[in-house]
């Protein structure tokens, strides 16, 4: 059943209740129903996916203070409203003050029927409208960008799009090269928290004896050599976002303090007796399992579960070849931009090599091809032995099917090129126009996801 089909019923009357409950359910909507006002706001929230169907008259809260009050919440969500013959001069004032539409009784099966679908269609349009704002808000503010097209790479994007203000802790697992700090940062530049600091903290390359002070500080004199004062990474993150990349690596006993401090908000210093309150995002990356990391007793299990609020998967590259050209025309701009050098136009041939590669460095050595291309160009080592050094992956699938992935990516990279222009890609790929716009339409490609 489509979620966007909850119809919320309130009449203090049961017959009338069971009637029209059973004229919406035989419509193939889901209802709830109740003979309280009061109960909505135990359901319903700011994105409440349908519509509410209430009786003027009500003991307690009555119709149109509902009215009023969802409107406070939400005043694009939907509110039908029911009256009696004496009532319709006060439906209308409720109209005027942002109600959906009113019902007089007696009213008709196939009327009711459809006032209540309008209003859900008008509720999905604008819960697709709000989703698509949140999505050109990410793409539009300042900070890293997740490149790509395909169902992965966009269902990341949402993901991040979804919980990047809430404050919440992170889990980013993903194998090396992946992305996990660009993930982080994303998180960070697109929450209330961009204008604070990023601390990112690389768990795996910090001395077992220096993790403590390093994340913690320390009072001076809290050991030997400790002369000054040194705040932690912990506190100098405070109002911001701190990153713990590679995480399982960080020694059992630091794993004790962490969960303190995450538990409490608040770290107290080496050699010190005063907890200083933190207001701080934690986004652990991890490349391995910490599941299983944890069930082998190599990582604190209270901990996994700690950090585990939202878990975001990256998928590896190879799971996501379609990004290919797309990522690696960004990267050689990148680099073009870096080194000052004209960007050169990778052959079709060397795109076609690009999409076979197993890319066992992920992203990470993607982006490192791109700079040698820019740089060394002809001389760069582009070469199926030098470049795939046998690690040339056979692309499943019939000829078919890999001659429409190789097409797509032309398509892409030439859209990425001219930054969504149609009359570009014609003049690159030399296509008619009704050509170009068939196959746009046949691998679901936006001219505006390229802008």
């Amino acid at each position: 059943m489509n979620v966007l089909t909850k119809v919320l019923f309130i009449d203090d009357e049961k017959h009338i209740r069971q009637a029209n409950r059973q004229t919406l359910e035989l419509a193939g909507l889901e209802v709830v129903a109740s003979d309280c006002a009061e109960e909505v706001f135990d359901i319903i929230t700011k994105d409440w996916p349908g519509v509410i169907v209430c009786d003027i008259r009500l003991p307690g809260m009555n119709g149109m203070e509902l009215q009023e009050k969802i409107n406070l919440m939400d005043r694009d969500l939907p509110v039908i409203l029911i009256t009696g013959h004496g009532d319709v001069s006060t439906a209308v004032k409720a109209m005027r003050n942002g109600a959906y539409d009113f019902l007089e009784k007696p009213y008709a099966p196939e009327r009711f029927i459809k006032t209540v679908t309008r209003a859900l269609e008008k509720r999905m349009l604008t819960l697709e409208n709000r989703l698509l704002r949140s999505e050109l808000e990410v793409h539009s503010a300042p900070g890293p960008r997740i490149i790509g097209v395909t169902p992965a790479t966009k269902r990341l994007r949402a993901t991040i799009a979804q919980i990047a203000d809430t404050g919440a802790d992170v889990l980013i697992v993903g194998e090396t090269g992946t992305g996990k700090e660009l993930v982080a940062r994303s998180l960070h530049e697109h929450s209330r928290r961009r204008n604070k600091n990023f601390v990112a903290v690389n768990c795996g390359a910090i001395a077992e004896n220096l993790i403590e002070s390093e994340l913690l500080g320390h009072e001076a004199g809290a050991f030997t050599d400790a002369k000054n004062k040194r705040v932690g990474k912990l506190e100098h993150a405070n109002g911001g976002t701190l990153m713990l990349d590679e995480i399982e690596s960080m020694p059992l006993q630091m794993q004790v303090h962490l969960l303190r401090v995450l538990q409490e908000r608040a770290v107290e210093r080496l050699g010190s007796n005063k907890l200083i309150p933190l207001d701080i995002r934690v986004v652990a990356a991890a490349k391995v399992d910490l599941k299983e990391a944890s069930d082998r007793n190599e990582f604190r299990k209270d901990l996994y579960y700690r950090l585990n609020v939202v878990c975001i998967d990256i998928p590896p590259l190879r799971h996501r070849r379609e990004d290919i050209p797309l990522l690696f025309h960004h990267y050689l701009l990148v680099a073009g931009h870096r080194y000052q050098r004209e960007v050169p136009a990778p052959q079709p041939a060397e795109v076609n090599m690009l999409m076979t590669y197993d890319w066992p460095g992920n992203v990470r050595e993607l982006r490192n091809l791109a700079e040698r291309y820019v740089l060394l160009g002809s001389q760069s080592d582009w070469s199926v032995e030098q470049l795939l050094a046998g690690e040339v992956t056979e692309l499943s699938g019939s000829l078919h099917q890999q001659v429409e992935m190789f097409e797509r990516a032309l398509l892409e990279q030439a859209l990425s090129a001219h930054k969504g222009s149609l009359k570009g890609v014609m003049a690159t790929l030399s296509l008619p126009r009704k050509t170009l716009y068939d196959k746009l339409q046949k691998y679901g490609l936006d001219k505006n996801d390229f802008k």
